[in-house]
């Protein structure tokens, strides 16, 4: 190891004893103290203009929101479907008189067969409130555990 270090620190010497440090030139032995500069150009003064008149502004209006004015419109619509190829079956009618007083009811079938038939109002003192019924359907065949079959040792 101490070879290897000794190797090392020789070539480092001698690579080093190549490099030759550049020549700078020399200062200058006197500086000018003072130097001359030309004369600046003549401007001409610029215009003085009248100060601009004062404005007074208005003082700011509060701001009141304009709630809209719409007539009352009552409404009244009704659809149903009845479709055999997805057996997409359900029927809707629902009211207004137009001051928020809303009736309605819808109805549709259901997977187990059943009919499901919701009747709704709603109004501003009471919100919505909703009757659910469910009529009909298939008779379910009740969840019987599979039986287990009987201890066998070996």
């Amino acid at each position: 190891m101490a070879v290897k270090l000794i190797v090392f620190a020789t070539c480092l010497s001698s690579a080093l004893a190549q490099y030759v440090v550049p020549a700078y030139p020399a200062a200058p032995a006197a500086y000018h103290l003072s130097p001359s500069y030309h004369m600046a150009p003549a401007y001409q003064v610029a215009t003085v203009y009248a100060a601009a008149p004062a404005y007074q502004v208005a003082p700011a209006k509060a701001y009141v929101p304009v709630e809209p004015t719409n007539a009352p419109t009552p409404y009244s619509f009704v659809y149903s479907v009845n479709d055999p190829t997805t057996y997409d079956v359900k029927s809707q009618a629902e009211s207004s008189d137009g001051n928020g007083n809303v009736k309605g009811f819808y109805s549709l079938l259901d997977a187990d067969g059943s009919t499901r038939t919701v009747e709704y109002t709603a109004d501003d003192y009471s919100g919505f409130n909703a009757v659910v019924k469910k009529e009909g359907g298939y008779a379910s065949a009740g969840y019987k555990p599979a039986a287990a079959a009987p201890y066998k040792p070996f």
